[in-house]
């Protein structure tokens, strides 16, 4: 199972000493906690794309780009991919790009985005959302798995005889996750495909998440992929913890009651009741994160803890990623107990290429085979 750390990139105000960092210290911060996660074991580091105020991460492969260059092993993921206002040729060139020089280490979160604003700047209507995401991914999958492609839709110019370079790594494209929090038709397209799906549930209570989660399963199923626990999960959580869970709590609601994402809905505690927001000591961060296992419906192969938004100061994130490189191993010897042995670990680029290579190898023993049936 992977663990890992996401974010936003948000320019919050620290509500405690009243510094908002500038573009600058919040880019550069970002680096930071990347590497640190890498150094503290952690296996996936993710970063969402947003071309509003008061975000940063508008360029996520440039970002990612540089952090791979610090980087060796750590997994570089996106929270999330704008599937829907992005040109689906530019993301297979880009990310592309990006896996060849991360050596592999890449996978995409591909979502719908939560800023309505954003799709007239880029020429696309909101109301097609869900259509774009569709038919957006479709291309992409051909642009990253066809040598040319002809293709023609509904939301951007025809391609004939298209080459997009360049070519995914040793041939095997970047295992994409599919993100929502409501929608149903991604849950179905990410089964469709057989992908991953995930759920960033941060607002949600769980029995929204897990009906979600289980219809993905079903479908994912139902198209042949395999059986439902074998379909590829991956959940979020707003973590915070300290060594005692009431100095957890205390310090805490200061960033919780004075963000504008939180602060003016329901209360710390219900919050953290009814959501995946994990506030405390370590052991009721285990606890806690090990009942995701009901969120999920089942065992699942991505957990990842959202560390550094809200205001936070840099600091006190680099506390929280250095506790999380001592909670994680913890979670992953007790997820491991009683986990079926048929259920998969998330797809790399090893297991995916050691997949396709054995593929390959099976096609070239049938043809030969075929052709001494020939003689």
């Amino acid at each position: 199972m992977q663990f890992g750390i996401f974010g936003v990139g948000d320019l919050a105000r620290d509500p405690v000493s009243g510094h908002t960092p500038t573009e600058h210290e919040r880019i550069k911060a970002l680096v930071e906690y990347a590497k640190l996660a890498e150094d503290v074991g952690l296996d996936v580091f993710a970063l969402g794309e947003h071309h509003n105020p008061p975000f940063v991460p508008s360029s996520p492969t440039t970002l990612l780009g540089h952090i791979a260059a610090r980087t060796e092993r750590i997994v570089l993921s996106t929270s999330t991919t704008l599937i829907t206002t992005n040109d689906p040729v530019k993301i297979a060139e880009d990310y592309a790009m990006l896996q060849h020089l991360a050596d592999g280490r890449v996978d995409l979160m591909m979502g719908r985005g939560n800023t309505g604003p954003v799709y007239p700047w880029f020429g696309k209507d909101i109301r097609d959302g869900i259509a774009l995401a569709v038919e957006n991914y479709a291309l992409l999958r051909r642009l990253w798995r066809e040598d040319v492609v002809d293709w023609e839709g509904n939301f951007r110019t025809p391609l004939q005889g298209f080459t997009s370079t360049p070519r995914p790594l040793d041939g095997v494209p970047p295992f994409v996750w599919h993100a929502s929090i409501r929608t149903p038709e991604i849950a179905e397209q990410a089964a469709y495909y057989g992908d991953g799906f995930f759920h960033n549930n941060l607002f949600w209570p769980k029995e929204h998440v897990r009906r979600l989660v289980n219809l993905y399963r079903r479908r994912f199923e139902h198209y042949g992929h395999g059986p439902a626990d074998q379909a590829v999960v991956g959940l979020a959580a707003h973590l915070f913890v300290r060594p005692n869970s009431q100095d957890a709590v205390r310090e805490f609601r200061q960033y919780f009651d004075g963000s504008s994402a939180y602060g003016n809905g329901p209360s710390l505690e219900e919050t953290m009741a009814q959501t995946a927001m994990v506030v405390g000591s370590p052991q009721q961060v285990i606890e806690r994160v090990l009942s995701f296992r009901e969120h999920a419906d089942g065992d699942y192969q991505r957990q990842l803890f959202n560390v550094d938004g809200i205001g936070v100061p840099r600091k006190t994130v680099l506390e929280q990623i250095e506790l999380l490189g001592e909670i994680v191993p913890v979670l992953r010897k007790e997820f491991a107990v009683g986990r079926p042995a048929h259920v998969p670990d998330a797809p790399t680029h090893a297991s995916l290429a050691a997949t396709a290579r054995a593929q390959d190898s099976g096609a070239e023993a049938q043809d030969s085979l075929a052709k001494e049936d020939l003689r």
